[in-house]
């Protein structure tokens, strides 16, 4: 619907930083049109000033007064000619994306261990034998217990955990049940965290 006499922001132009609102934007486009370059540094000087007065949590930041310079920068869209007190050459780099991280690849052998549990079996098989392999082993073990119980994988079965290592590691990792002490786990299963028992009526 036109309304004439009526200017909605829907209808104006984008601002550049919406966080510091139409007037300081205004305040920026009439300092681009002064016409002397000391003209020019002495309006955006008083722009800065009344930016951080706006927007008091730019303090927090350890350099809000360049931050404060590099966003007057934007809002003029380049074409502010003043004489910058900082180097404006990375400005831009504000608004720009961060680039995706890139997920992990590969396939996991069990995918309710995880990708830390099958990097650990790894490791364990190329390590030495000796103390700090078994405390590696009973470590990883104790994990893979847990996992399973969370996951409800198998319910809390310690042979599964023995016959999944010794499996993983191609036989190089042997358990011995008799002499193994697995840690109790009381763990919930996920997908029965959250859910509350039903009374029957």
């Amino acid at each position: 619907m036109d309304i004439q006499g009526l200017d909605y922001n829907t209808q104006r132009e984008k601002l550049a930083l919406p966080e510091y609102g139409r007037e300081i934007q205004k305040m920026v486009d009439y300092a681009i049109t002064l016409p002397t370059r000391e003209e020019r540094t002495r309006c955006a000087q008083a722009i800065v000033k009344k930016m951080e007065m706006l927007v008091p949590s730019v303090r927090v930041n350890t350099d809000y007064k360049h931050m404060l310079w590099d966003h007057l920068y934007l809002m003029g869209h380049q074409q502010l000619d003043i004489d910058w007190p900082y180097d404006m050459s990375e400005a831009c780099d504000i608004n720009a994306k961060p680039q995706p991280l890139p997920l992990p690849q590969g396939n996991f052998r069990l995918r309710h261990y995880g990708r830390l549990v099958d990097e650990m079996l790894k490791k364990i098989v190329e390590m030495p034998e000796g103390q700090e392999r078994d405390e590696l082993v009973r470590m990883t073990a104790n994990q893979m217990k847990r996992d399973l119980v969370q996951w409800g994988q198998g319910s809390n079965d310690d042979e599964k955990v023995i016959d999944d290592i010794a499996r993983l590691t191609n036989g190089i990792i042997q358990i011995d049940p008799q002499n193994f002490r697995f840690e109790r786990i009381t763990n919930v299963p996920i997908q029965q965290q959250g859910k509350k028992s039903k009374k029957r009526k």
